[in-house]
């Protein structure tokens, strides 16, 4: 007999609806069989787990993860990543190209599967390079990386400075159906930029870049995809400048949606303080005022996707002079808790929330995740949302630990997760 499992007495959150609502889950052959609006109906011969009021919505899908596999395997795993995952309920990474070398051969590609299938214990799906090693001279083979299972491709942070050789390739995904994961910065003006521009940065006598960087790249991006016609999504849009052209896009029905990450929605520049590394990230935390926009965004719905942009980095490049020191910080473990800061600040609902983490990035991608419903693979998150904790990121279970939040007073806690009906984590 298939094994069956049934969620009771939780609160269900469904990204479509307006706030969460009593009920139950029934899984069964890795997906979910029923969703009940009543929080303890009568199943025979179904293991019962009582999520006793606390909170379950569908794992978060996490798009733009980094992963130290082919050449850093010293700074993350595919095994540690997964661990990490799980115990923050991410039940999907997708994972970045920027490794040594870069994914960017069909053969790459399939080592990278074939690791993570053996190693992690959720799903994940890896994007290629959207360049020959991702120097932005010469386009990757686009056709095959896709029948090799590509989830989407991304020279990441490296922005293609050619634009006649980001319209071929931007031409040419558009012809096999292609989704495109851009960086949007000006490159020459964002190069060797440490912080965002400003009064801070010129007291602490750090290298900034002026948030119209931001503005131009995606202006140079939409026209591009204006002309194309190609599936764009801009990886993080973190300043007020870079709005209004977003919103444009849309309302000019371009094909084109937009992510941040949890570190710009919660932290701003004044938080690198005296230029304390773990705080360095890219593109730089921006102003309050961006933050307090950006998060309206989210809101409305302007800015589709938030992620983690988990970003491994060891202590030999994160122990350096601010300027020297290797951008990025580790996110997988910590997001969802970070960003009930959020929820508890009454900035965003948890409907809102699990929208942007769970449904838009798995719809963006094409994945039946990311839902409440019956048929859906049961990929699963249970949190107590009021669960006080403080972080200490020696418990977290990356193999790097250079966390913004160490120390931090945070409210949530992941109780499961369940990645097509198993459950790969407990708390």
């Amino acid at each position: 007999m298939t094994k069956k499992t049934l969620i009771l007495n939780a609160m269900l959150i469904d990204p479509e609806a307006d706030s969460p609502a009593p009920g139950a889950l029934l899984i069964e052959g890795g997906r979910i069989a029923q969703v009940f609006d009543t929080p303890m109906p009568q199943v025979d011969d179904a293991d019962r787990v009582d999520a006793a009021g606390t909170f379950v919505a569908p794992g978060i899908v996490d798009v733009g993860v980094k992963v130290g596999e082919p050449g850093e395997r010293h700074k993350e795993s595919f095994k540690t990543a997964g661990l990490a995952a799980a115990a923050g309920g991410v039940t999907t990474m997708v994972t970045r190209p920027d490794t040594t070398p870069a994914i960017d051969t069909p053969e790459t590609l399939e080592f990278i599967r074939r690791r993570a299938n053996e190693a992690a214990p959720v799903n994940v799906l890896p994007m290629a390079a959207l360049t020959k090693g991702r120097e932005g001279k010469e386009m990757t083979e686009i056709g095959f990386l896709m029948d090799g299972g590509a989830a989407a491709f991304t020279d990441c942070d490296r922005v293609v400075e050619d634009t006649k050789v980001l319209s071929r390739a931007m031409t040419y995904a558009r012809g096999v159906g292609a989704l495109i994961m851009a960086h949007p910065q000006e490159p020459v003006l964002s190069r060797g930029a440490a912080v965002t521009s400003g009064k801070f940065a010129s007291l602490r006598g750090l290298p900034g870049v002026s948030p119209m960087a931001e503005r131009m790249g995606l202006d140079r991006d939409i026209a591009l995809v204006e002309m194309t016609g190609v599936r764009y999504h801009a990886d993080q849009i973190t300043t007020t400048r870079a709005l209004p052209p977003l919103e444009r896009a849309k309302a000019n029905g371009f094909d084109v949606t937009a992510g941040i990450s949890m570190h710009h929605l919660t932290l701003n520049e004044l938080d690198v303080a005296d230029f304390r590394t773990f705080f360095k990230v890219k593109p730089p935390l921006r102003s309050e005022e961006d933050r307090q926009n950006v998060v309206e965004a989210v809101r409305s719905g302007l800015i589709d996707v938030i992620g983690s942009f988990h970003t491994p980095q060891d202590e030999e490049s994160k122990r350096l002079p601010y300027e020297e020191a290797a951008s990025g910080a580790v996110g997988l473990e910590t997001m969802l808790p970070v960003l009930l800061r959020l929820y508890h600040s009454g900035e965003l609902s948890l409907n809102v929330l699990f929208r942007a983490l769970s449904a838009n990035p798995a719809k963006r991608l094409g994945l039946e995740s990311g839902r409440l419903a019956k048929g859906a693979p049961a990929d699963l998150v249970m949190f107590d949302a009021d669960k006080p904790l403080i972080l200490d990121r020696f418990k977290l279970r990356s193999k790097s630990k250079n966390t913004p939040f160490d120390g931090a007073r945070l409210q949530g806690k992941v109780l499961g997760t369940w990645v097509a009906g198993t459950r790969v984590f407990e708390a």
